[in-house]
Formats: C-alpha cells, sequence, structure tokens
C-alpha cells in the first residue's frame, strides 16, 4: 500500500493537506508548522530548525506499520525512522495543538483545521489494518 501526502496550504501555525491512498484521495490532513525539512538532510540540520511540538516531519518516505500507542490506549499507525521524531503517528485529531508533529486526518479542512477527524482516521485505519494483515508492506511518501 502506497500513501502520499501533498502539503499545500501553509499557514504560521500549521500545515494541511491532501491524504491518498494508491492514488486514490482519502482525506485532508493536518500537521504542524512545514519549517523546509527534508529526509534527506543531514540530522544536525534537521534537529537545529526542528521546534519540539511546532514542526512538520521531514518530506520523504517511511514505511508504516502499528503499534500500541500509550497515549491513545489502543493500536495506532506509526512512522518508522523519521530522522530526529519519535512516536509519529497518524491519528484522529483538529487543530496544531493536537498534533506534535503527528499527521492528523479529517474529512473537511480550513486552514489550521480538520474536522470530522474520529470518522476519517476510522476509514482509513480500516484500510491500512486490511493491508498489513495480508502482509503487504505500507510506505507513506510526504510531500
Amino acid at each position: 500500500m502506497e500513501l502520499k501526502v501533498i502539503r499545500d496550504i501553509f499557514s504560521e501555525h500549521s500545515t494541511t493537506g491532501k491524504l491518498y491512498v494508491d492514488g486514490v484521495f482519502e482525506c485532508f490532513t493536518l500537521e504542524d508548522k512545514f519549517r523546509g525539512l527534508r529526509s534527506d538532510m543531514p540530522l544536525d540540520e534537521i534537529k537545529k530548525q526542528k521546534v519540539y511540538g511546532r514542526t512538520a516531519i521531514p518530506t520523504g518516505r517511511y514505511q508504516v506499520t502499528t503499534s500500541e500507542s500509550g497515549l491513545f490506549h489502543r493500536i495506532m499507525p506509526l512512522l518508522l525512522k523519521v530522522p530526529a521524531y519519535e512516536y509519529i503517528r497518524i491519528h484522529p485529531g483538529n487543530d496544531e495543538q493536537d498534533t506534535l508533529g503527528c499527521i492528523l486526518l479529517g474529512e473537511a479542512r480550513s486552514v489550521d483545521w480538520v474536522s470530522n477527524s474520529r470518522v476519517a482516521f476510522n476509514r482509513f485505519y480500516a484500510k491500512l489494518e486490511t493491508a498489513l494483515k495480508k502482509g503487504e508492506k505500507v510506505f507513506i511518501t510526504i510531500e
């Protein structure tokens, strides 16, 4: 399964975009502010530009798996090997206060906001879970 996030609205507080699953639009996304980070940058440079809890993850391609989330008390999607970040998940939420670097999903959006997040997340998670149970590798490309 191939996931793609195309970031397209950038504000002082957040970054919104669109999530595609195998090339088909799935829902909208919301992340922290984009600060120009790329996964191919030197790690020291990423750490220098990153503001903890207020910076979108670097653009790049990452494997997605699932694991138990202590915060959500359930199995949740997890992005692997994001440079200078730990525990980056895809989960429900509405604004940049809910992200800490993670990717939020929503059915509708405006600047700094996504709505109907639980509905969007549950629909996405069902597809992800099916792919992983079939033994498929899942990757996400962040643009």
